[in-house]
């Protein structure tokens, strides 16, 4: 397993190592024991699986308030995603900064992202499955949105036209959001 630190200090690109032949591929999509060796002590307590039937799904931007954040792991099972990742640290030098990664079923990437940041996503395939491991349950009075195009973040999609749910389409604004993460309070 290869470790590399981003732009964002909590945000990690994680890529398994991985054995092929004429029969295909295999290779340990999770162990704890190489996870800590590389530094990285979460407790995952819960997988979530996202099935996206449509190129150009949105789907973000997506975090849990304390006192239950949740820190992700996510993964492409199938197709082709560009992830973005935005600091919602109010008192991070980082704050309201964002970066994207392409993880995809073909790059087998992971992307680690410690609780204090929203997270989103962009299919740029049919059919593309989202893997994601928590490190703390679902509570639904903690889980918030942020709209997907907040001009005070001005996340660069590549599209004007996504496709969205409803929760995601009605999302508020930053600044009208009850966000409550710190950099002390948040690993």
């Amino acid at each position: 397993m290869r470790v590399t630190g981003l732009e964002l200090q909590g945000v990690k690109i994680i890529e398994p190592k991985v054995f092929t032949d004429d029969r295909g591929y295999s290779f340990e999509s999770f162990s704890k024991k190489e996870m800590e060796a590389n530094g990285i002590h979460y407790n995952f307590v819960l997988d979530y699986e996202a099935m996206n039937l449509k190129k150009g799904t949105l789907r973000g931007i997506h975090f849990q308030n304390n006192p239950h954040p949740q820190t992700k792991l996510v993964r492409v099972l199938q197709g082709e995603i560009m992830d973005v990742v935005v600091d919602l640290r109010k008192d991070s030098p980082t704050f309201k900064q964002w970066i994207t990664h392409t993880i995809s079923a073909e790059n087998q990437k992971q992307l680690l992202i410690s609780n204090g940041f929203g997270h989103a996503f962009l299919t740029k395939a049919d059919n593309t499955v989202v893997l994601y491991k928590f490190d703390d349950f679902y509570d639904s009075s903690l889980v918030r949105t942020i709209r997907w195009n907040d001009p005070e973040i001005n996340i660069d999609w590549g599209t004007q036209d996504p496709i969205l749910s409803t929760g995601d389409a009605n999302a508020v604004c930053l600044t009208d959001s009850d966000v409550n993460f710190t950099v002390s309070e948040n690993r």
